[in-house]
């Protein structure tokens, strides 16, 4: 198995967030290669616990190496973050990490199909076990279904040129390939010196769709709250603007004093609720300099928490 080297986001500023302490329980729901768990460990010397899943068996494998030296203080599975209601009792936890998106192990693998940065299988499984890859949606699924999923989860404008243009091309051949897929969109919209490839939010959207992620962040993030004590607080890090706004969603509707039905807030029909949670920052966290010089990659991440009430 290729070697996982994952570099943490915002470990200073979760840390700072999540406040761990001797004889504090604490859940990593996206523990990748084991960064910010190791300084969760760390901060709760010497009898912290940690509760670590992953959908990713190499990233569970990199942590278990990176965290053996607290052998005895946490438990890792394979699962997702979804189904943590299975796994941790209610109200058990003193904070909780979710760290969204694809992690830089996963980019670099070219074998796991998530990048048209090199060339491999148009795969996108965060967890292997799972059946449906990139290759069987863009395969398989219509030229209206394929233009939704890149609109809904890519906000690409031109997921209709997009899906036609793959339809076509599948009938002759059928994409197996990162740089089949991308070579196709780079020919359809050129890139003409532009720094961002134009496959990037086609392959950001059929990632989430293979990986079902925004059911997932929405169950795993009130599985999360349900996890924590009152006063817990429940750290969420975030890549893009889309799983942002499904964040901010979460935390405006458990923050509200009140509930309604429907897609639409009438005052006239609300009801009364009990709280359960408020924001600890009113914005999201950013990156430092020193920190993006170091990790480019970090340039998007944004940190939101909330604390159980």
């Amino acid at each position: 198995m290729p070697e996982f080297i994952h570099k943490p986001v915002l470990l200073a500023e979760v840390v700072e967030a999540l406040k761990p302490r001797a004889g504090g329980r604490y859940l990593d729901g996206t523990v990748g290669g084991g960064g910010h768990a190791e300084a969760i460990l760390e901060a709760s010397d010497p009898d912290g616990w940690l509760y670590g899943c992953d959908r990713d068996p190499a990233a569970l494998e990199a942590a278990s190496a990176r965290l053996a030296r607290w052998t005895g203080r946490f438990e890792l599975r394979q699962m997702n973050f979804s189904e943590l209601a299975t796994w941790i009792p209610p109200a058990s936890c003193d904070g909780a990490l979710l760290d969204l998106g694809v992690s830089s192990a996963q980019l670099d693998q070219a074998q796991r199909g998530f990048s048209f940065q090199q060339d491999g299988p148009l795969d996108m499984r965060m967890d292997p076990r799972h059946g449906t890859t990139a290759a069987d949606l863009v395969n398989e699924l219509s030229e209206a279904e394929l233009a939704r999923i890149f609109f809904q989860f890519g906000e690409e404008r031109q997921g209709k040129r997009f899906a036609k243009a793959i339809v076509q091309a599948r009938e002759a051949r059928p994409f197996e390939s990162t740089g089949q897929l991308a070579g196709l969109i780079e020919r359809l919209a050129p890139r003409r010196g532009q720094a961002r490839h134009p496959a990037t939010l086609v392959f950001q959207a059929l990632r989430i769709a293979v990986n079902d992620e925004w059911s997932s962040l929405r169950s795993g993030l009130a599985a999360a709250l349900s996890r924590l004590k009152s006063g817990g607080r429940l750290a969420v890090i975030t890549f893009h603007s889309l799983e942002d706004r499904i964040v901010k969603e979460f935390g405006r509707s458990e923050a509200r004093d009140y509930s309604f039905e429907g897609p639409v807030d009438v005052p006239e029909l609300r009801r009364p609720k009990q709280p359960q949670l408020k924001w600890t920052h009113r914005k999201a966290v950013a990156p430092q300099a020193a920190e993006l010089r170091e990790n480019p990659r970090a340039r998007s991440a944004q940190l939101r928490v909330m604390e159980k009430i």
